[in-house]
């Protein structure tokens, strides 16, 4: 990008902004997981990344979990800032609520990723 986009969100659209994730490099395609909040103005400060070239996607729709392979040790939730994995009680198993989901991957590292132990939720 050749302009601050981010900084129009503010500026222009009212909008609050949280990155959550980014990988972005000079001269190279980059990806920054955003959380935008705002109700005035949220719908045109969306057109307004995607007037720009920026590809748009509710993240919260790309994340799934195998349930299958998680042996619930439970060291994803303690890195979890949305609480979109949780511990579920009494039983002590590992929960996951997309709808919170909000796709900083903080839990792929977490995640322990020897043979013995699951995976964190999927692209």
């Amino acid at each position: 990008m050749e302009k601050p986009i981010v900084c129009y969100l503010v500026k222009d659209y009212d909008l609050v902004f949280n990155i959550l994730n980014a990988a972005v490099l000079p001269r190279k395609e980059g990806v920054m997981v955003l959380e935008l909040t705002g109700t005035r103005n949220f719908k045109d400060g969306v057109q307004y990344l995607k007037d720009q070239g920026v590809q748009v996607e509710n993240a919260s729709q790309e994340i799934k979990r195998i349930k299958i392979k998680c042996t619930h040790c439970g060291a994803c939730t303690a890195v979890c800032p949305t609480k979109a994995l949780y511990i579920q009680r009494p039983e002590m198993t590992v929960g996951f609520d997309q709808k919170k989901c909000s796709v900083c991957e903080l839990c792929v590292p977490a995640c322990l990723p020897d043979p013995g132990h699951g995976n964190p939720p999927d692209k």
